[in-house]
């Protein structure tokens, strides 16, 4: 099993949570959603009240214009004043200011304030001063005059403004106050269940996952939701199951590659005693025994050779490259005597190679990169057997471009099926023969990528065709194709 752990020790959940935070930013957001409900219903509230008193002081200024020779007894003005809660009326008539009627005149005047033209700011401001003027601060209130009058102003104390606002402040306090605690549950309960519960869940399954990520049953179970936490569930679940899968394919490939290792040790050893075998046959004197005993000795070689292969690719990198100039058509005709194609095989082998073409290359890497391709060729001729050499036939083609060698490997088999173009070159996902492992395509992938070279599926042909470019040394293999693509 892999071990994901580290020194960081176990996962502590934090004691103040999503949820206290949730919390404290939704008390946050009302409490300031509530004083912008506040501010302008405040200023509002103002407003009307001096516009009531101002109404009242124009029907009171109807009255007082209208009585003779403009006097009022003082009883009289004392409780209309009372009832508008003004020190003093008085109205302007065209050059003319008339007192109408007042009880006492304040030394000073603290505030002005029309109210024939209020803007937004004023009322703010005003609503201001209002809470936090001292009670005695006088006011000059400004407002239309009935009849001809050109404004009517009244003067009265903050006191009673005051008074009136805290209550109004008051009653919004207690009416905020309870739909500020109904809308805080509401919408902390709605976002609790909504977020927060999924996310523990998610966090959860995540730290019970970690602990045992080769368990299926560790995996999420997804919901029906179809918003971001559903979409967040599913790519979740998605990518434990690839990881549990691909932890249990390694935990198989190291039981492999320990049985490999042995089998290994034992075939080297029967294959080392086949050796000293086959080198008594060159004091043969048999004609045909000298002329097969070379080739017998080298397939033994390479087979030794090969028995590391796999091992090699899981446990270490090939061995750089020893390149020299060799001739491609002599390796293509090796390849074909190991793989004892002859003239009446039941597979067709043609080869079409720029005559004396040579490639700058290892000579026993390509020919394993060349051996495997056309091995897994006639494994999938064979397949659908019988077999006719018209129309199973194996392809190799070369030639130069420049400083780099074009080689296609082709067959007119099945070729392969999309799953198996995704994991094409990748060790034990590639095959698409029951029992294979790819290897041979995962091989022949890193030899050719060891020369800087480039392999590849060609779209579009009939069977599979692989494409394999093997620069020069001294060549660029993306300064070569920008060439070739601006010509």
């Amino acid at each position: 099993m892999a071990d994901f752990d580290d020194q960081s020790g176990p996962v502590r959940v934090p004691r103040f949570g999503l949820s206290g935070k949730l919390l404290v930013l939704t008390v946050l957001f009302v409490m300031i959603a509530e004083v912008m409900i506040y501010v302008p219903s405040v200023s509002n509230f103002r407003l009307n009240w001096m516009n009531d008193r101002l109404a009242a002081a124009r029907t009171a200024a109807l009255v007082l214009y209208a009585a003779p020779s403009g006097m009022v007894p003082d009883d009289l003005a004392r409780d209309i004043l009372n009832n508008i809660g003004a020190q003093a009326v008085a109205m302007k008539t065209g050059n003319t200011r008339r007192l109408l009627a007042v009880t006492e005149l304040p030394e000073e005047i603290h505030r002005n304030y029309d109210m024939r033209d209020v803007t937004w700011i004023e009322a703010i401001r005003g609503a201001y001063y209002g809470l936090t003027d001292p009670a005695s601060t006088v006011m000059r209130v400004i407002g239309s005059a009935p009849r001809d009058g050109e404004f009517l102003e009244i003067l009265m104390q903050n006191g009673a403004l005051q008074r009136a606002m805290l209550r109004f402040s008051g009653n919004v306090l207690i009416v905020s106050l309870i739909i500020s605690a109904s809308t805080l549950a509401l919408v902390y309960l709605a976002l609790h269940f909504m977020f927060v519960r999924p996310m523990r869940r998610i966090t959860r399954n995540i730290m019970s996952f970690r602990a045992d990520p080769e368990n299926p049953s560790r995996t999420i179970k997804v919901s029906q939701r179809n918003d971001e936490i559903g979409v967040t569930e599913r790519e979740l679940a998605t990518m434990q199951r690839n990881l549990t899968s691909m932890l249990h394919e390694r935990s198989r490939l190291a039981a492999l590659g320990l049985a490999v290792s042995k089998i290994n040790h034992d075939l080297r050893n029967m294959l080392a005693s086949a050796q000293l075998v086959s080198d008594q046959l060159s004091t043969v004197r048999d004609a045909r025994v000298q002329r097969f005993a070379p080739k017998l000795v080298r397939t033994l070689e390479r087979a030794i050779d090969f028995c590391q292969s796999t091992l090699s690719y899981g446990r270490a990198q090939e061995a750089p490259p020893d390149r020299r100039m060799i001739s491609l058509e002599a390796l293509v005709d090796e390849v074909r005597e190991n793989l004892g194609f002859g003239r009446d095989s039941s597979i067709g082998w043609i080869v079409s190679i720029e005559r004396g073409l040579e490639v700058d290359a290892d000579h026993d890497q390509i020919f394993r990169v060349l051996l495997n391709l056309a091995r897994n060729a006639a494994q999938a001729l064979e397949a659908r057997a019988p077999n006719n050499a018209l129309r199973d036939q194996i392809r190799m083609t070369g030639r130069r471009e420049g400083g780099v060698v074009v080689i296609e490997v082709s067959d007119t088999g099945p070729g392969f099926s999309p799953r198996a173009k995704e994991h094409l070159f990748e060790a034990f996902s590639g095959s698409t023969r029951p029992g294979g492992t790819g290897l041979g395509l995962a091989i022949a992938a890193e030899l050719i990528r060891a020369h800087g070279g480039e392999i590849g599926l060609v779209e579009g042909t009939i069977g599979a065709t692989f494409h394999l470019t093997i620069p020069d040394q001294a060549v660029d293999l993306d300064a070569w194709r920008e060439e070739r693509a601006s010509a």
